[in-house]
């Protein structure tokens, strides 16, 4: 069965969802296709906001013929044949240039993009580069400055309420609203991650809940166990026993991983994380000398890196403990789960090109200010408390 996400996809500009910066009546890509002034064009954003949507619409509205070719899988060679076919069946003839939509056109290499640039220049195609990167770095000035920067913003609540419609209506099913909140900020404003989800959700339950929603993210990446209980139980133990500063059963659950035959390197792994989560800035130099075991683990091997591997798991139970650089992070990773990838200030945002600087990048930044800097809807929050504050 074809994806909902495809089934979905509109065809027509009148049911596109979101981008109305772009496709509202008075704005430039709007009055462009009523016209049939078509441009060549790099569309900018992130996953799942309608690049390749908005390229086939274009086409269709257009009536022009269109060419659909993804970075990834398209060689130089490819392009020399389209480059050859389009030059071919354009001879003496007044057809409309055909629109060649490439995806990911960040990954094309220099020669590869410099192979568009007649047809480009001579308006023999139009070329739609649709990319996540930032064009200033990974599209060559020249076909920059021939095309138009389109950016692309992230798919407001809104709009990916009005997905999550279509979707529901798709599938016959019904979803609560605490489920479709939840949806909506796992989606991460992806469209395509979101339509897939409530998929896989509706294939569990035609009335979705809020876990129904979990088990879907889940299947994307289950993990399973490669080794056997008493592998983690043992590895569990050594290391709730350096956190409890006790050195005998340290060295006993060492000895038994050890005797056992568990890798060396993955036991050194754990002290290096050890020295960071637990350790921290109680005593920044456990991680130097974590890591020191691991180098010397990695160099030295059996029988006597266990040596190496003692010395440091000794020093580790003697360090003073501070979990606060580790539940400082943890709670910035709350809240980047539950809000997604929030717009960054622009006053932050690296301006070495021409194009961001027009776009506000950096403006008002001042190096040593006492604003705050975090994202508008995290304002005021606190992440690090020092364990003296606690």
């Amino acid at each position: 069965m074809i994806p909902l996400a495809d089934r979905l996809r509109p065809k027509t500009l009148k049911d596109f969802v979101g981008q109305r910066h772009l496709l509202s009546s008075d704005k430039l890509l709007f009055q462009s296709l009523k016209n049939n002034k078509i441009f060549s064009m790099i569309l900018w954003g992130p996953p799942g906001v309608g690049k390749t949507t908005i390229a086939r619409i274009i086409a269709f509205e257009t009536k022009s013929e269109f060419l659909e070719f993804s970075a990834v899988n398209t060689g130089i060679a490819d392009i020399k044949k389209i480059i050859d076919n389009v030059k071919t069946s354009r001879q003496n003839n007044l057809l409309p240039p055909p629109i060649v939509f490439i995806d990911e056109i960040h990954r094309f290499n220099k020669a590869q993009q410099d192979a568009f640039l007649p047809l480009v220049e001579t308006g023999q195609i139009i070329l739609i580069g649709a990319t996540t990167e930032n064009p200033s770095f990974e599209i060559i000035a020249p076909l920059l400055s021939r095309s138009r920067v389109l950016v692309l913003e992230p798919l407001s609540a809104d709009d990916l309420s009005e997905i999550i419609k279509r979707g529901l209506k798709e599938l016959g099913v019904k979803i609560d609203k605490k489920s479709k909140d939840l949806l909506m900020e796992l989606s991460g404003g992806d469209a395509r991650v979101l339509l897939n989800t409530l998929e896989i959700a509706a294939g569990l339950n035609e009335n979705i809940s809020v876990e129904e929603v979990e088990e879907a993210f889940q299947k994307k990446a289950l993990m399973y166990d490669k080794a056997g209980e008493e592998h983690y139980n043992t590895i569990s133990a050594f290391i709730k026993s350096m956190r409890a500063s006790n050195v005998d059963s340290a060295l006993y659950y060492l000895a038994r991983m050890v005797s056992a035959g568990e890798d060396a390197l993955f036991i050194a792994r754990r002290m290096v994380i050890f020295a960071s989560e637990d350790i921290g800035q109680a005593q920044p130099t456990a991680l130097v000398v974590a890591n020191e075991v691991f180098r010397a683990c990695e160099t030295i091997g059996y029988p006597e890196c266990q040596i190496n591997l003692a010395h440091g798991v000794i020093y580790l139970c003697n360090a003073k403990k501070d979990r606060s650089s580790y539940d400082a992070y943890f709670k910035a990773l709350e809240d980047v789960k539950k809000y997604g990838n929030l717009p960054i200030p622009l006053n932050l945002r690296n301006a070495p090109t021409k194009l961001m600087k027009e776009l506000d990048y950096g403006k008002g930044y001042e190096k040593y200010t006492k604003e705050d800097l975090l994202p508008e809807k995290l304002k005021g929050k606190k992440y690090y408390i020092p364990k003296s504050q606690k």
